[in-house]
């Protein structure tokens, strides 16, 4: 699956990762060494999350990803 992050809100693309990775908040943030909690804040807007932790979750999952110019 592909999405371009371009077309979603920082919010939706933290949900879409985790449902592709099939779990609930809770097990997906013990997953990468984070609470549910934090995921869940990721998730509606409230907290925001670095560059860092997408790479976390990139490698952990074995999502690839681009940045691309165009």
């Amino acid at each position: 699956m592909k999405i371009i992050a371009n077309d979603y809100n920082e919010k939706d693309i933290m949900r879409i990762l985790r449902e592709w990775s099939g779990k609930k908040q809770s097990d997906f943030g013990k997953s990468i060494d984070l609470s549910g909690m934090t995921i869940q804040g990721y998730e509606r807007g409230i907290r925001k999350y670095k560059f860092e932790t997408l790479m976390k979750i990139a490698k952990k999952y074995g999502y690839t990803i681009t940045i691309e110019k165009k």
